[in-house]
């Protein structure tokens, strides 16, 4: 219990200290905001500041953001309701109260990766729904991102961890090329769960 509490208090801690503004989307849900359904629910899991939920509601879909921070639960709920946009956030644990099944049409995660989460995200998805999950990689031209390897993927992880959905658009650059252009130390997927 402590570990949760010590959990609770460094996010809290961090999101009181960052700056206020709008927070950004992430490359994933940005870059490919034209696969979104036109309605439906969305889930953002480890939401932070809630950038992709913000942006999920402002394309019409009634949309939930879950973090274990209260501070950012508080600061995204005001900017929901300032922007008067269909959001609801809430403190949550994910690792302990996974989602629901055959709830969402559409979840997203961002710079976050707990890797028994990812057959409960699956289950949460509609058939036709959609995964967009972006996080860090090993392998990595910059210092950002976490310095413990678990909380980074290996190499085509992501596909590996969600290979039940049909990819629709993948991207993980390694070290190809010039490492000064492009995207990367992350990997992106976006995926859809296939009627079956």
């Amino acid at each position: 219990m402590t570990d949760d509490k010590a959990i609770r208090e460094k996010w809290d801690r961090i999101y009181r200290e960052r700056g206020g503004g709008l927070p950004r989307a992430a490359a994933v849900v940005e870059e490919n905001l034209h696969l979104l359904p036109a309605s439906g629910r969305a889930l953002e899991i480890a939401c932070g500041l809630g950038g992709n939920a913000l942006c999920l509601a402002r394309h019409g879909l009634v949309t939930e953001a879950w973090d274990i921070s209260e501070v950012a639960i508080q600061r995204l709920e005001t900017l929901a309701a300032e922007h008067k946009l269909p959001l609801t956030g809430a403190v949550r644990d994910v690792q302990q109260a996974p989602p629901a099944a055959g709830v969402y049409d559409v979840v997203v995660v961002s710079h976050f990766l707990e890797r028994a989460l990812c057959p409960h995200l699956i289950r949460a998805l509609r058939p036709g729904g959609l995964l967009f999950y972006q996080t860090f990689t090993r392998v990595a031209v910059s210092s950002s991102g976490p310095s413990n390897p678990e909380f980074r993927l290996a190499e085509n992880e992501l596909l590996t961890l969600f290979r039940e959905l049909a990819p629709v658009v993948y991207r993980e650059e390694g070290t190809l090329g010039d490492p000064s252009r492009g995207f990367r130390d992350e990997a992106m997927l976006v995926a859809v769960k296939r009627d079956h």
